[in-house]
């Protein structure tokens, strides 16, 4: 099996490749520009296909004989929506069979940008006749990694929210994992999954988890957004905008999930945790530190 991947040279989408290659899968990245050619064949493509998502002539040839395509779009886009389908309907055409789409948890929040544009896609792609699975991710994980280096240096976990409001997660790594059985088995055909790793965390809960691995006092502390932005290098835009509602958001309804239910279903094994998470980053600081 051959399978187009949209995101590989991200933080997030590259984790899917080792994951697919892992199961026999030959992986063909789509990149934007030839400089990005390095990156992804460096994160495992075996190939790699030209194409934007904003330029749906462009996508033709990248799906030309592939099996499978996974999935996710650029969150906060002002046509990220126009760009899933540009995808779906660039895989409808060249018969493509099965089509994997990395979503997000409750994309019925059409007050966020980057949950509402996730359902037209959605209803899209259940009209295709394609074999489909539809992830629907928690926050990531992962996004905790960009304040890694304060809290090690200050002992500050520093969030443009209340340090209060209780937050669902999981490990993107898992959500690969599932990506790659929705394409190696049968078990996701027709599915569509909401991901999550147990409980919910404030602020306040993820620096005491931090605390307790790291060895030393971690304070979540709410830093006006402007401030996190320029720290973050967040320039003005529709991402910028977009990630003020979000935690705007958080501040009133915090982000509800973290029922694992279905994620240990899908893995067969219990999802990894927040606690597990924040100790490999601990470990890999003390390697990186040696």
């Amino acid at each position: 099996m051959k399978v187009l991947a949209v995101g590989v040279t991200g933080q997030f989408a590259s984790l899917v490749v080792p994951e697919l290659r892992s199961r026999g899968i030959s992986v063909r990245a789509l990149i934007r520009d030839e400089n990005q050619q390095h990156d992804a064949l460096a994160h495992g493509a075996d190939e790699i296909a030209l194409g934007d998502l904003e330029n749906p002539a462009s996508l033709r040839h990248a799906v030309k004989g592939v099996d499978g395509i996974f999935h996710i779009n650029p969150s906060f886009a002002p046509n990220e929506f126009a760009m899933g389908i540009a995808m779906l309907e660039a895989a409808r055409s060249a018969g493509v069979r099965r089509f994997v789409f990395s979503g997000i948890i409750h994309p019925s929040i059409l007050g966020l940008s980057n949950h509402a544009s996730k359902l037209p896609v959605e209803e899209v792609l259940y009209q295709s006749g394609m074999n489909f699975t539809v992830l629907q991710p928690a926050r990531f994980m992962q996004t905790i990694d960009g304040a890694w280096g304060e809290v090690l240096r200050l002992g500050r976990f520093a969030v443009p929210y209340s340090i209060r409001a209780r937050v669902c997660y999981v490990d993107y790594r898992d959500i690969a994992k599932a990506a790659a059985i929705a394409f190696s088995t049968n078990r996701l055909d027709y599915g569509t999954f909401e991901l999550c790793a147990p409980g919910m965390f404030s602020p306040a809960d993820v620096a005491a988890l931090m605390a307790e691995t790291l060895g030393f006092p971690v304070k979540a502390v709410e830093i006006p957004f402007h401030e996190w932005a320029k720290t973050a290098g967040l320039p003005p835009g529709p991402k910028r905008i977009g990630m003020r509602n979000l935690y705007e958001d958080y501040d009133r309804h915090g982000f509800p999930g973290g029922n694992a239910l279905v994620l240990r279903e899908v893995l067969q094994r219990e999802p990894r945790s927040l606690a597990g998470y924040i100790r490999e980053l601990a470990v890999l600081s003390h390697r990186l530190a040696a």
